[in-house]
């Protein structure tokens, strides 16, 4: 029974998940909840926070470092045969247990200033790695607002050729009406235009393939299941085709500024200045103040009370007139008896404190070494930033270009769709008055279809490049 409960509350989780995906899915998304869902389910924001996460301890474990030391230590021995009694220190041959209690303390007056400058250096290393995380986000962002832009071309496209595909049918079902009237004065215009009905079908297929592969891109970049009824809010794009006001080099001194990667790689290099600084540190004298209390236990330690004397013989004698006499002594009786636990535990305790010099001279010249490598590790960090700022320069200046360069194609396409649509509608009025054969119909319709789908493509381009430099310029809205 408990089996079938098991299974039975099993499903009913899994239905409850399930049904709850499918509503997220199902559901029209935004760009902004697109951007929060791949955040949240992304794995490398996740890892990005978790190395945040163990900057942050490094960084109170560096404060931490300033507080004393306090240890404390238990032992307990059993022993036999020849050994040392703790409790009179000296050799016995006897089976016994004992104990040693101490407790510790350590506090470090001066040592090269170096537990301050680790603290520089992790707070810097933390900084970087908020920025990292930052980073990590923005990368999502900008990757999930491209995905979605392009299942909204690609819907817009789909439209368009949906659009192509009726005209065209239109067309095909005006000239089998003339044919079969015997109207038709050119039989070789209806195979024509069944041919151009084809071609408009099989790209409306591509269309909806690049679109469903579009819309897998999109959820595999928020990491959920693929559903074919995902649908997206449209965006604004009237406006997309502008040109920015700033020119690259004004976009990359603002980036300088506000991107999260290229502060990081700042914090990183000052991180290892003072790395360079704790290495130092290491080649000065170290002052600390130590202090403990001990005590212990010795079950062979003994108690001795005087019981009663007597008088024995020494073994020794004295002359006398009357002859040799013995002599004798008082002597007194002991009884021995076992010390106590608790009274050894508070009678044999001690105490110590003292202020400790540590003067480093010669440790194979590991110190020296350190800085060697700090050294190093501080010329490659700014080399790594240096190196980030070449990177981002060239792809403001690429992202620069590719915006121009959709601007520019984008006018050009508009002026060439109205002039392809006044064309195509001369040639249409001309064509349905039998003036035109359907070769000229169709190169006219090609052109203007041709036109249409490039300035989709062309519009979606400048709303895209000019998110990316919004990013750059840190004022990326969704």
């Amino acid at each position: 029974m408990r089996y079938f409960k098991f299974i039975f509350f099993s499903l009913v989780a899994m239905s409850a998940i399930n049904v709850q995906a499918q509503t997220q899915t199902d559901s029209v998304l935004s760009v902004r909840q697109c951007v929060e869902i791949a955040i949240k389910n992304n794995l490398q924001v996740r890892q990005s926070e978790i190395a945040m996460q163990r900057l942050r301890i490094g960084y109170n474990q560096a404060k931490e470092n300033l507080l004393p030391s306090l240890n404390g230590n238990v032992d307990h021995s059993i022993n036999s045969g020849r050994s040392i009694n703790p409790f009179t220190n000296s050799y016995v041959t006897q089976s016994y247990t004992a104990g040693n209690y101490n407790l510790n303390a350590n506090l470090t007056l001066f040592s090269g200033l170096q537990n301050l400058n680790a603290i520089k250096q992790t707070s810097l290393n933390y900084q970087a790695g908020k920025m990292d995380f930052q980073q990590a986000k923005d990368l999502v962002t900008i990757n999930v607002i491209t995905a979605y832009l392009l299942v909204l071309d690609n819907t817009e496209l789909l439209s368009q050729v949906n659009n192509q595909v009726e005209v065209s049918k239109k067309q095909v079902e005006r000239l089998e009406i003339l044919e079969k009237q015997g109207a038709n004065k050119s039989p070789s215009d209806l195979y024509d235009l069944k041919g151009t009905f084809g071609d408009n079908q099989l790209a409306l297929v591509n269309a909806k393939n690049t679109l469903e592969a579009s819309k897998l891109s999109l959820m595999q970049s928020l990491n959920i299941p693929y559903n074919k009824n995902l649908k997206l809010e449209p965006v604004s794009v009237q406006d997309v085709a502008k040109q920015t006001d700033e020119n690259s080099d004004q976009i990359f001194n603002t980036a300088l500024q506000q991107l999260a990667n290229v502060k990081a790689a700042e914090l990183r290099r000052q991180g290892f200045e003072k790395a360079v600084k704790v290495a130092k540190g290491t080649l000065v004298p170290t002052i600390s103040l130590f202090g403990g209390i001990a005590t212990n236990y010795s079950s062979a330690a003994q108690n001795s009370i005087v019981r009663d004397s007597s008088v024995v013989n020494t073994g020794q004698f004295v002359n006398t007139p009357a002859g040799p006499q013995s002599v004798f002594t008082k002597q007194a009786n002991y009884d021995n008896h076992n010390i106590g636990y608790y009274d050894q535990f508070k009678n044999n305790y001690n105490t110590q404190f003292g202020v400790r010099l540590s003067i480093p001279i010669l440790n194979y010249f590991q110190n020296q070494n350190k800085v060697k490598l700090a050294k190093l590790d501080l010329l490659n960090a700014k080399y790594v930033e240096e190196n980030t700022k070449i990177v981002l320069q060239q792809s403001v200046e690429q992202a620069y270009l590719n915006m121009t360069s959709a601007y520019n194609r984008y006018n050009v396409l508009n002026d060439q769709v109205k002039a392809y649509a006044e064309s195509f509608r001369t040639v249409e009025i001309r064509f349905n008055a039998g003036v035109l054969t359907s070769v000229d119909f169709v190169l006219a319709k090609n052109n203007l279809d041709r036109a249409k789908l490039n300035l989709i493509n062309a519009r979606y381009d400048c709303y895209i490049y000019n998110k990316i430099l919004d990013y750059y310029q840190g004022r990326l809205a969704l």
